[in-house]
């Protein structure tokens, strides 16, 4: 088991995290690069051109990165770091990982809703349980996440997992068996360690949402 839950895989490469110093699977960390101008840009692909700097995927890693300048120490000359490099790491990573969740809707294998969920969740189909992290406890605590490790992703909030789907709000989703399944999984473990408890709702937010959420009010669909 890596930093952040991550099962390790024998025959995935490794990196070394900048901060910490520890190594593990180049998908359990963040990927950054020295850009053109000699400021530090965030590379979650891994496709951009140049030496990659690794950091563990956890908020106070990053953000100790860019306070303590280990970024320049391991380019190995000055560069500029954007203050809030650690929330622009957090917005990608929202939008990487909507996206997946989308293009799992548009190849049918995820689907969304109360009902939907709960019935994939039966028969078994689901391999993964996404739940609304600003959804009610009450609400959540209504579906039990299919067997295996790291089955149960709760770092998007409902209007996120809404654009995935195409609605105003979700709570419940769930992703089936296919390719997107790992992809998705990853991503999620990657946000869920940038997006710390500060930037998610209180206990009292999160029952203010109300039990309608998860049913009745779930799943409408947008304007446009």
């Amino acid at each position: 088991m890596t930093r952040g839950g991550r099962v390790k895989d024998r025959d995935e490469p490794e990196r070394r995290c900048i901060v910490t110093r520890e190594t593990g699977p180049k998908a359990g960390l963040l990927r950054f690069v020295v850009g053109p101008d000699d400021t530090v840009v965030p590379d979650l692909a891994g496709k951009l051109p140049g030496r990659g700097m690794y950091v563990a995927a956890d908020a106070d890693t990053l953000r100790l990165a860019v306070k303590k300048g280990h970024f320049a120490r391991a380019a190995k000359r000055q560069v500029a770091v954007p203050p809030d490099l650690a929330d622009r790491v957090e917005a990608l990573l929202t939008a990487r990982l909507t996206e997946l969740v989308a293009m799992a809707r548009k190849a049918g294998q995820a689907v969304c809703g109360l009902e939907k969920t709960t019935a994939a969740l039966v028969s078994g189909e689901a391999t993964l349980l996404l739940q609304a992290a600003d959804g009610s406890e009450r609400e959540r605590a209504r579906l039990r996440p299919p067997a295996g490790e790291n089955s149960l992703v709760t770092c998007l909030f409902a209007h996120e997992l809404g654009l995935a789907f195409a609605r105003d709000r979700v709570i419940h989703a769930a992703v089936l068996a296919g390719g997107l399944r790992d992809r998705i999984r990853d991503e999620a473990l990657r946000l869920s360690g940038i997006r710390d408890e500060t930037h998610l709702p209180s206990a009292e937010d999160s029952a203010g949402v109300g039990a309608g959420n998860g049913s009745a009010g779930e799943g409408s669909r947008g304007k446009g």
